[in-house]
């Protein structure tokens, strides 16, 4: 198993250019999806090693359940520098448990409790207006999903404006926006290099529902007024629906001055002869050295525990 086992919690570092250059170069649907696959993929290897490293460790501890041939030398031995790895990566994945678990508690409980609350409200449709002195516009996932916007955010726009503000909240629901966040922020919490992509994405994903605003108004420069009016009036949402709210999310002079150039080249690969073509093929390399590491590794302890394992 050697240095593979390693690899994977130090091979993040190769997405961290694309995470930059893929926002500015990509189209953001292109972009965003292409962050989350990167951060999934190697938050995985890095769980898998992790979880490898801890069999080593909890094998060292008087008492445990497994067999007595996991703490032979010979096992030992398969992971370099084991004494203090092993019994660190048992703590290391109770923090990571512990902020996965939060996580996905904290995202849950809040879809929970705005439901609960749309109970109250009369009318149907997918928009749900609350009465609120505070502006604010967010899409609320669920099902059916619904574009939660107050009326001080809805008194702030013109009329027409609407128009951009319910597409740009809608695009977030068909795209599923939520689970591609939610995605990354839970590979964040496996391995803390993966955070850079989490802000990345962010950007992409409005972005993203900017371009869709500006495709359902055929306006651009009516969906850029909407979105920098906005942000001019916006105050901080309910905790929870920050990723996705209107004109609070990502750097907002650079999205309306996305939206004030022409529509983003809809390529699935920059090209290779660019910093951003050259990012993505280190992302890449990263990311497919990370996996056979991960397999290489988990292989070669499978093998070892098997030897040890008396019949």
């Amino acid at each position: 198993m050697g240095v593979f086992v390693y690899l994977p919690l130090v091979l993040p570092l190769t997405a961290l250019p694309i995470a930059r250059l893929a926002e500015q170069h990509l189209h953001p649907r292109r972009a965003a999806r292409l962050l989350t696959t990167v951060a999934v993929i190697l938050a995985s290897c890095s769980l898998l090693c992790l979880g490898l490293l801890v069999v080593v460790g909890t094998a060292q501890l008087p008492g445990n359940p497994l067999p007595d041939g996991w703490s032979d030398d010979e096992v030992r031995e398969a992971v370099p520098h084991d004494a203090f790895a092993g019994k660190a990566s048992i703590l290391a994945l109770v923090v990571v448990t512990a902020a996965c678990g939060f996580t996905v508690h904290r995202h849950f409980r809040f879809r929970a409790r705005a439901h609960r609350a749309l109970r109250g409200l009369g009318g149907g449709g997918d928009v749900a207006v609350l009465p609120d002195a505070i502006p604010y516009a967010y899409a609320l996932p669920g099902s059916p999903g619904r574009v939660m916007v107050s009326t001080a955010m809805l008194a702030s726009l013109e009329p027409a404006e609407h128009r951009a503000l319910f597409a740009h909240e809608r695009a977030h629901l068909t795209g599923r926006h939520h689970r591609l966040l939610l995605a990354t922020r839970l590979a964040g919490c496996v391995n803390p290099l993966l955070w850079p992509l989490l802000g990345a994405l962010v950007y992409s994903t409005e972005r993203w529902a900017d371009e869709e605003a500006a495709r359902v108004t055929g306006d651009r420069r009516l969906t850029a007024r909407a979105v920098g009016k906005a942000a001019l009036v916006a105050r901080p949402v309910p905790r929870g629906a920050a990723f996705a709210a209107f004109a609070t999310a990502g750097p907002v002079p650079r999205r309306v001055a996305a939206l004030l150039g022409p529509v983003p080249p809809d390529r699935s690969w920059p090209p290779a002869l660019t910093p951003a073509g050259a990012a993505a093929l280190v992302a890449a390399a990263g990311t497919t050295v990370s996996a056979l590491s991960a397999l290489n590794a988990a292989v070669a302890l499978f093998l070892v525990l098997e030897a040890a394992t008396p019949l």
